[in-house]
């Protein structure tokens, strides 16, 4: 009895190294159709010219649902231009902040009345001490309802009598960005400063 016993362990353990080795040729398939997609988190742009883009950049970098902020130039006539070009010639082009943002977290509206509370939208081509075209107060959309957002808030800033003079920001749509060398980018976080002129508390 006992040989016998032996004998079926002995079956029972040659049946399960041919399984094995049957087994480790074979692919396995996956019923792809079956899987739920990842879905990659939803990304949205916008673009601001609000004075020297310094401060405007660090003003954004502390608003929940900010992904990304870059600071740069554009709309203006000159491919390519430096800091240098955009300072001390006509370039035509505004010094801005590009902002990538999560719409889950951070409404475009949103971003538009902090962008409207960091700056005077009343001063053509200055914000400050710093004069020229510039630091001019600009958005720049990237697409209709965008627009219509900015020209809304633009419109319900003027009608509630926060500024005595008219408001001058340009919408425009947006152009090509050229990105402004490393030295510029998050300037304040790296040598310390403040952010836009008005106090903006995260969301």
């Amino acid at each position: 009895m006992l040989l016998n016993t032996f004998r079926n362990m002995i079956l029972v353990a040659f049946v399960a190294v041919a399984i094995l080795i049957g087994g480790c040729g074979r692919q396995v398939k996956t019923d792809t159709t079956k899987l739920t997609p990842v879905s990659k988190p939803k990304r949205e742009q916008a673009i601001f010219a609000a004075g020297c883009f310094w401060g405007v950049e660090q003003t954004f970098r502390q608003v929940k649902g900010v992904r990304m902020t870059e600071v740069g130039f554009l709309g203006g006539k000159v491919a390519n231009p430096t800091y240098k070009q955009v300072c001390r010639t006509n370039t035509g082009h505004a010094e801005a902040v590009r902002i990538v943002f999560d719409p889950s977290l951070v409404s475009y509206e949103y971003l538009l009345a902090v962008f409207w509370g960091c700056h005077d939208p009343t001063t053509l081509n200055r914000q400050g001490p710093d004069v020229g075209s510039q630091y001019r107060s600009a958005i720049f959309y990237a697409n209709d309802a965008q627009k219509a957002l900015a020209t809304k808030t633009r419109d319900q800033l003027a009608r509630s009598g926060l500024h005595s003079k008219k408001i001058v920001t340009e919408i425009n749509p947006t152009s090509k960005f050229y990105r402004a060398g490393e030295y510029h980018q998050q300037y304040h976080e790296k040598r310390g400063g403040g952010s836009c002129t008005s106090s903006i508390k995260k969301k």
